[in-house]
């Protein structure tokens, strides 16, 4: 049986040398974890409409623009993801979370430090990187 494949769109939400990340609830696919808010491409919309669409409902921002930073394919046992992550550095409004999660601003320097689903590890080992150059 073919495992489900999910097309995700992820915001790297970059502030004065910070980043914003949530907390995945402990009910969710990596629960627990840490994570960069975005959330499923649906049907016929393309992956910055859903970005646009998923941070406003999950971190209550308004992005004005982004930039791809990479795409990162990872399969968990239950099933296989795309993530298209895009740096947003543009947007109006305070991001937190707004659907009740746990949120905060942790500087690039610090991401490793934080518990990060499979997937995630590639985001963070490359805006570190990017850091330091």
């Amino acid at each position: 049986m073919e495992k489900k494949r999910v097309e995700v769109a992820v915001g790297v939400i970059e502030k004065n040398q910070k980043i914003f990340v949530c907390l995945r609830s402990k009910d969710q696919h990596q629960g627990g974890l840490w994570e960069f808010p975005g959330g499923k491409v649906e049907a016929e919309e393309d992956v910055f409409s859903a970005l646009k669409r998923e941070l406003k409902e999950e971190i209550g921002i308004d992005i004005h623009s982004s930039t791809e930073l990479m795409r990162v394919e990872h399969d968990y046992p239950d099933k296989a993801v795309c993530l298209h992550i895009h740096i947003v550095t543009e947007f109006a409004g305070e991001a937190h979370g707004a659907e009740g999660q746990p949120s905060q601003w942790v500087a690039i320097s610090n991401l490793h430090e934080l518990d990060f689903p499979a997937a995630n590890k590639a985001i963070v080992e490359r805006l570190q990187a990017a850091q330091k150059e």
